[in-house]
């Protein structure tokens, strides 16, 4: 047997999942999760279940940054006695990171000194979403030497976008050099929307065209097709899109010179080994549905009578369906389903009876029963069943795609 660990690092928070794997041809099998939240709003809290066990929100004041966090973690997860089969570090084979911005790489691919250098130098590109994981690679290289440790990228899924979509109308010499391209982001999500949709359709994921909209606090759109991505919502970095609980998502970029003449400066909080400049810490930080109501939490936004929480909840409504009716056109209406996915997808079903309520003309249609109902299976209809689209919510699942991408292209 094979143990895969899969981390999954933000800013403010560390997931890990354990799998236990016998064969390239089979599936991962979890054995536990642990995650801690709130770093940045102390204190941390730790939460873990596996099949006998379940701890949570358990507060934890002696964490306070990424690599402590998953230290602890690992050292609990070691500790557990349901858990035996990791009780020795040295029995862990490989470690799955989620590295937000990949660059070029059109796959995973195994951290060695130059991959690590070449992440490093991508942090400019992506200041405020690479430092968390690669915080963590450094843990796991001293914690646990003998893992082999693998990147698994969100950009990775649209290095199949035309050239296109992907390139900007700017000098292609200074472009080139600066690396200043569409990416897109949420790869890892996409990547295993695709695969469980097409298994719930029984159709070859080469022959699957998708509308997918992955709803969190970061939230993106992306139009897939023949299994392939041909178009994001975000950009050069996850800021460009779709708004999220504290990002501006598209504007004009002028818009930023006007509002602060030092958006050029570095933010307050920036160091030498992270630039970020005000313009970055405002519109990725200081926006968003949180600028407009006071609040991050979508789901206080969707049920409140506020004016300004009526506002967020329609601009977020608006945009998600403006790149719905340009992806449609995009995949010349053979769409296969509408997927909605991600904590907001899968759970704010007001908002998708608003989306799909707007996209009548294109033939997507619920059930409203269906949509209230309770979301429990991996991929659940809740379209009508004489509309001409399918309309779906997927429960994605990033830390088990990157061990699946794991187990299937390593020697286990």
């Amino acid at each position: 047997m094979t143990i895969i660990l899969s981390i999954n690092a933000g800013s403010s928070s560390v997931k890990v999942s354990t799998y236990e794997t016998s064969s390239a041809s089979s599936p991962p099998t979890q054995l536990a999760e642990a995650s801690i939240s709130g770093l940045t709003a102390p204190p941390p809290t730790f939460t873990y279940t596996d099949g006998s066990t379940s701890i949570k929100s358990e507060e934890i004041p002696s964490v306070d940054s990424q690599e402590s966090a998953f230290e602890y973690i690992l050292e609990r997860l070691q500790s557990c006695e349901s858990l035996p089969q990791i009780s020795d570090k040295h029995s862990i084979t490989y470690v799955c990171h989620r590295v937000v911005h990949g660059g070029d790489y059109p796959e995973g691919h195994i951290i060695d000194d130059d991959t690590l250098h070449h992440l490093q130098d991508l942090t400019e590109l992506a200041p405020l979403h690479n430092a968390s994981a690669l915080a963590i690679v450094n843990a796991c290289m001293k914690s646990l030497p003998k893992a082999k440790n693998i990147a698994y990228f969100d950009s990775s899924f649209h290095a199949s976008m035309p050239d296109a979509v992907r390139t900007y109308p700017i000098d292609p010499k200074v472009a080139e050099r600066n690396k200043l391209r569409k990416y897109g982001f949420h790869g890892i999500s996409y990547s295993f929307i695709t695969r469980a949709v097409a298994d719930f359709l029984r159709k070859d994921i080469d022959v699957t065209n998708l509308i997918a909209l992955h709803l969190g606090s970061g939230a993106s759109a992306c139009a897939v097709k023949d299994g392939k991505s041909v178009d994001d919502s975000m950009g050069l970095t996850p800021l460009a899109g779709l708004p999220g609980a504290t990002r501006s998502g598209d504007v004009d970029p002028s818009l930023i010179f006007h509002f602060t003449h030092d958006a050029g400066k570095p933010a307050p909080g920036s160091s030498q080994k992270m630039h970020i400049s005000q313009a970055e810490e405002i519109l990725n930080k200081k926006s968003g549905w949180k600028a407009l109501t006071g609040t991050a939490d979508f789901g206080h936004i969707s049920s409140s009578p506020d004016p300004q929480c009526r506002l967020a909840f329609d601009i977020f409504t608006d945009r998600i369906v403006n790149f719905v009716g340009s992806y449609y056109v995009k995949l010349e209406g053979k769409v296969d389903a509408l997927v909605f996915a991600g904590g907001i997808g899968e759970k704010a079903d007001l908002l998708r009876s608003r989306v799909v309520e707007k996209c009548q003309c294109l033939g997507f249609e619920l059930d409203q029963q269906k949509n209230e109902s309770a979301i429990k299976e991996t991929v659940q209809d809740i379209g009508r069943r004489s509309a001409r689209h399918r309309t779906l919510v997927c429960q994605t699942d990033e830390q088990f795609e990157m061990a699946r991408q794991c187990a299937a292209s390593q020697t286990v």
